[in-house]
């Protein structure tokens, strides 16, 4: 198998996106990067990267025996690897420039350290191993402050906004049950960067009947909306 000649020590088979990210950002630092398996493309790798209190992904495809990596395309997986090992300087679409620095290896030595039991009682009988039913909350949800234009007066004025299945809902503030606004996504045309308004950090939502304009405390920020708000879009295009 192709993968079997991945041998460096940052490569981690079988991680998730979602694990990859609580790895970089819990015990990486910024630079810090490793390749793992896409899970969404076939014969592709995915190379996660830590950018200050984010961290980005990028594509990694294998296409007739080459691997094409941004503009670049390399005969083997070793010279992506010794590409890699220069440090090069990646250059994002949303503007963010990365240097790769430190490579996050498979395996960190970790204490061992456990906690003892001290106290072991069952609170409910009854219950069989069937009745535990894993929770978590969805990677598509997200919740936070962005500051919105107005659509008859422009003025600019920060609100809750909370993204939950196709329905992005704004309020007043963050302790009001009732929100000012729902916008159903499924009627979204498009989610971009904004740099018409004068303001940094500044995205909008292309609607029919309006566009509406929002900013971010930091561009990490915005960017995360974006790219969450485009993955919606694209699961609706795909009817789910």
């Amino acid at each position: 198998s192709w993968l079997s000649i991945v041998t460096p020590t940052w490569y981690h088979y079988g991680l998730s996106r979602h694990a990859a990210e609580a790895l970089l950002l819990s015990n990486g630092c910024d630079g810090s990067f490793l390749l793992r398996t896409s899970q969404h493309e076939a014969n592709c790798f995915a190379l996660s990267v830590r950018a200050k209190d984010s961290v980005k992904h990028f594509t990694v495809k294998r296409c007739s025996g080459r691997y094409a990596f941004g503009f670049s395309s390399f005969p083997s997986l070793q010279d992506f690897m010794c590409h890699i090992a220069n440090q090069p300087l990646l250059g994002s679409e949303t503007g963010h420039l990365i240097v790769l620095k430190f490579p996050y290896p498979r395996w960190v030595e970790e204490p061992p350290i456990y906690e003892s039991v001290c106290v072991h009682t069952a609170i409910q009988s009854g219950r069989q191993h069937s009745d535990l039913t894993p929770v978590a909350t969805a990677l598509g949800t997200k919740e936070g402050y962005l500051v919105k234009q107005g659509s008859i007066i422009k003025s600019w004025k920060q609100r809750w906004f909370t993204l939950s299945r196709n329905q992005l809902k704004y309020f007043k503030d963050k302790m009001f049950m009732e929100p000012i606004r729902t916008l159903d996504l499924t009627a979204c045309s498009a989610v971009q960067f904004d740099y018409s308004r004068e303001r940094i950090n500044c995205f909008c939502l292309v609607f029919p009947e309006r566009t509406f304009y929002l900013c971010a405390k930091s561009g990490a920020e915005a960017d995360e909306w974006i790219r969450i708000l485009r993955w919606k879009l694209s699961q609706i295009r795909r009817g789910r």
